[in-house]
């Protein structure tokens, strides 16, 4: 399968995906969870009130979560707005039963490898928190605010395709968000379609 048609199907999944499931949504509170990040250390949402918090879903072996890692985008969009006290968890809900699971070990090895900056990277082995937040691709973005509610839900940005060669031109709802928040502004765009892989949960 060339990348032009998988890329397709990948973007048709992620709708199908969305209209068949509902989806918490900007303006309502952000769930709160409890996870074990790659180092040991429970990461609670809660523990973060106060601050703007990122939620980013995570496969390293999806071809879409490359294209932001391989590019330096992700990192960089990490470093920006972790320096300016936003906190950054990324999240993998990927099924230990499936291909695509890496352990706690392998996760490190991996975002040491890509350079990424996340405040913490959590596991979600069961799928709970993914199913909770109706997360549904990698990635899957998630802004919450200081008072815990969610301002923005939806795609990394408006290019749904795994090439780098599309990021530049390509505006990026996460930042734009970010941006309009930390401003002090009403967030302009709150919602967009996720694009990616499907998260490999174990139904």
């Amino acid at each position: 399968m060339n990348k032009p048609v998988a890329s397709l199907l990948a973007v048709w999944i992620a709708v199908m995906v969305s209209v068949a499931h509902a989806a918490v949504a900007p303006g309502q509170a952000a769930p709160d969870f409890s996870l074990v990040d790659i180092d040991g250390k429970v990461q609670k949402l809660s523990d973060y009130r106060g601050k703007y918090v990122v939620l980013e879903w995570f496969n390293s072996e999806c071809p879409f979560v490359q294209k932001h890692y391989e590019s330096g985008n992700m990192q960089a969009l990490q470093s920006r707005y972790t320096q300016k006290g936003v906190v950054w968890l990324g999240i993998n809900s990927t099924s230990p039963r499936h291909s695509n699971y890496r352990d706690p070990a392998r996760s490190k090895s991996i975002l040491h490898e890509w350079k990424a900056v996340p405040s913490a990277f959590v596991l979600d082995p069961d799928g709970k928190v993914g199913k909770q937040y109706s997360a549904r691709t990698t990635p899957h973005m998630y802004v919450v605010d200081p008072k815990g509610m969610l301002v923005y839900v939806g795609g990394i940005d408006d290019r749904p395709s795994t090439s780098q060669r599309d990021i530049a031109g390509a505006k990026n709802l996460v930042a734009a968000a970010l941006d309009d928040a930390l401003g002090g502004k009403r967030v302009g765009t709150p919602s967009a379609m996720p694009y990616g892989c499907s998260i490999k949960y174990d139904y």
